[in-house]
């Protein structure tokens, strides 16, 4: 290769590294994020370019904002006026709601029946039962839907949906897919009638550049009427009963009600982006006086790299901001980034009472040591850590002065809060808070909480360790 040859290549990389660093700085929001990506760039100028062409642009919200601009809007109202839906909710919360407002503005639905299911023992029995009876629809979305002995336990439902006329759809991630080999994408595909997609595949080379980007939203509605939504996925390790090899503990939740609608529309727009044809949902019809299932107020927040992402992550720091006595939050992964730590801490130091309940043991290689670089300055300043002994616990919680609940797919880090399509369901009622109460007070029951002697002064090797996997914090 001669001089003017090499001198053309070097032209070529500095001018797309001048390239990929504008485009950087016009479209990377957070500071950490852009610094490292142009850091990458410039120190190592192919590997980096590539990478950033790859993995760092958001090509998804360009094709998802489109869609919201063909009439799939979400933002449906209840029938009620917000003087009247405000008279719902306790006075101590009521910033909170209208914070939730500018967050998302779509109000709550009124009347509807929210119910904690603990396991895949509880919840998988009353989701193929629900299934079964279906008559008009059946919609499902899910992160992760496996081909073993809980998938299967579905497969006679979605055949006689088939024969009861229900149109019956499935929705599932790409990458969540392949967590079980053979997929369970052919057997479905044999219950004729049934209508089967997959969200961005991944082994396909065109959706290369979304691989980061999942949705983890689960969400099963039938007829309209009743619906599964949570952070349960479909797997073997839900049903604890039967001891699998690999247990996992979860909540999920069934509801009824007007609310339902809202997860509707969600899900018609994951199946439109997948690619589908829009359809005639069967949705919840409520009206004034009609009688509804229950009196828990209710609202769906979606989240996702397609818009004005970040909703969950601001309504968290929000009922932190709020929070008068309690904040208890149940997840398993705990990643948040500095504002998040920063507002635990400032909640703490107020005097609520603030505590983290986090499996003793992650499914993660290197996600204990992660979290735990955070633990120090968190137990500082007051908030409360437990630790719950296995099996492994994937609930996902967080119950503010015993009224207000958000519970849904997200977990409290980089990768739900910024890069995964979520959806976490925000309620204030007195009485199912008590019951998730019980659920949380339970877990800590069968938990230990993490002393502050212990990460007072830790070892060097130890903090090293931690801090070293913390740092990969966006890529759990």
């Amino acid at each position: 290769m001669n001089i003017f040859s090499l001198t053309l290549a070097g032209v070529f990389v500095v001018t797309m590294q001048i390239v990929v660093t504008v485009h950087i700085m016009l479209h990377k929001d957070d500071v950490p994020s852009a610094i490292g990506w142009t850091g990458l760039v410039w120190l190592a100028p192919v590997i980096g370019c590539v990478a950033y062409i790859i993995l760092g642009i958001n090509r998804v919200r360009r094709k998802a904002l489109r869609l919201h601009n063909h009439g799939t809007d979400i933002f449906t109202l209840t029938g009620k006026t917000a003087e009247e839906i405000e008279k719902e909710v306790p006075a101590s919360l009521l910033q909170l709601l209208r914070l939730g407002y500018k967050v998302h503005p779509q109000h709550l639905a009124l009347g509807n029946s929210v119910r904690p299911l603990i396991n895949g023992d509880e919840a998988y029995p009353l989701m193929c039962a629900a299934i079964a009876g279906a008559k008009k629809q059946v919609l499902i979305a899910s992160y992760i839907f496996n081909n073993d002995k809980a998938g299967k336990m579905f497969l006679p439902a979605l055949k006689q949906a088939v024969k009861n006329g229900a149109d019956v759809r499935m929705l599932i991630d790409g990458v969540g897919l392949n967590y079980s080999r053979p997929n369970i994408a052919a057997a479905v595909k044999k219950i004729k009638g049934v209508k089967f997609s997959v969200f961005l595949p991944s082994k396909s080379p065109v959706n290369l550049p979304f691989v980061n980007l999942r949705n983890h939203r689960k969400i099963m509605i039938i007829d309209g009427e009743t619906a599964f939504f949570g952070g349960m996925n479909v797997a073997e390790g839900n049903l604890v009963v039967q001891k699998p090899k690999d247990p996992i503990q979860d909540v999920t939740f069934e509801v009824k009600g007007p609310v339902i609608n809202q997860m509707i529309r969600l899900f018609e727009e994951d199946w439109i982006f997948s690619g589908k044809k829009a359809f005639m949902p069967a949705s919840v019809r409520s009206s004034k006086g009609a009688p509804m299932p229950g009196l828990t107020p209710a609202r769906i927040i979606p989240d996702g790299p397609d818009g004005d992402y970040g909703k969950i992550e601001r309504l968290c720091l929000g009922a932190l901001a709020c929070a008068q006595k309690t904040a208890s939050i149940v997840t398993p992964y705990f990643l948040p980034e500095n504002d998040m730590l920063s507002a635990l801490e400032t909640a703490a130091m107020r005097g609520v009472d603030v505590e983290i309940i986090l499996p003793q043991k992650s499914n993660i290689f290197g996600m204990d040591w992660a979290m735990q670089a955070n633990f120090r300055r968190l137990l500082s300043k007051g908030v409360k850590i437990y630790r719950t002994e296995p099996p492994f616990d994937h609930s996902k919680l967080f119950l503010v002065d015993e009224v207000w609940l958000f519970a849904g797919s997200a977990n409290w880090d980089v990768r739900s809060f910024k890069l995964n399509f979520e959806s976490n369901m925000e309620c204030f009622d007195p009485a199912l808070a008590k019951q998730v109460r019980q659920v949380i007070e339970h877990k800590k029951q069968k938990s230990v909480r993490v002393p502050y002697e212990k990460h007072l002064r830790p070892p060097l090797l130890r903090t090293l360790r931690d801090n070293a996997f913390r740092l990969l914090t966006p890529y759990y």
